[in-house]
């Protein structure tokens, strides 16, 4: 018996972004879809150039159909002040391939650490309950290698399974194509090509 596998999960669409205003202290968070932890850098970088008089820039990230990568930055807030709230407004929601950043700007009065965490989760939720969530579904690359007389049966199964084919190249003798499997289908792609097609990971 086939285990089921979860692989459809929920994200959001495109950029959002939320305030949240205490005693002077202004808090920007700027929400975003990712789906790498370069991309993460490269946005957290580019908004520390972006925002370079804010005096934190604190973040959360979770990536992955199981969000098993994840990290938090408090960025020089008091540890557990700031990215550990936003972080746990991405779990509640259940949101991954999702970055929030949220920028501070120190108004002159501190917030205390109660007050520190209200400020990063309001602003964050501010951020999240703008953005469009929608659901994603986590697949795996392949590329099927097969010869020319076996393309009708590969290519009957890939529409019976509802595969899409990102590129193709039919020679003469041999034949290949790239296509993405969900990751619940993985085991039924196997049984159905191995017979037909050398499978190659991508």
């Amino acid at each position: 018996m086939l285990m089921e596998i979860a692989d459809t999960y929920l994200s959001i669409a495109a950029p959002s972004e939320g305030l949240f205003k205490d005693n002077g202290s202004r808090f920007i968070a700027l929400a975003f879809p990712v789906e790498t932890e370069q991309q993460v850098k490269d946005t957290v970088a580019r908004l520390r150039k972006e925002y370079h008089d804010a005096r934190h820039h604190c973040y959360a990230f979770r990536l992955g159909y199981d969000a098993s990568q994840w990290r938090s930055s408090d960025d020089g807030e008091p540890s557990g002040s700031a990215g550990r709230p936003i972080l746990g407004q991405l779990e509640s929601r259940k949101l991954s391939d999702t970055l929030v950043v949220v920028v501070r700007y120190f108004g002159g009065i501190k917030l205390g650490i109660p007050g520190l965490i209200r400020a990063y989760r309001t602003s964050t939720a501010d951020a999240l309950d703008k953005a469009s969530v929608i659901e994603k579904t986590a697949a795996k690359a392949f590329r099927l290698h097969f010869d020319y007389a076996a393309m009708n049966d590969v290519m009957k199964r890939v529409k019976e399974m509802g595969l899409e084919v990102s590129s193709q190249d039919f020679g003469a003798q041999s034949c290949s194509l790239q296509t993405r499997v969900r990751l619940s289908m993985l085991d039924s792609f196997r049984q159905r090509m191995d017979a037909i097609a050398r499978i190659e990971d991508l």
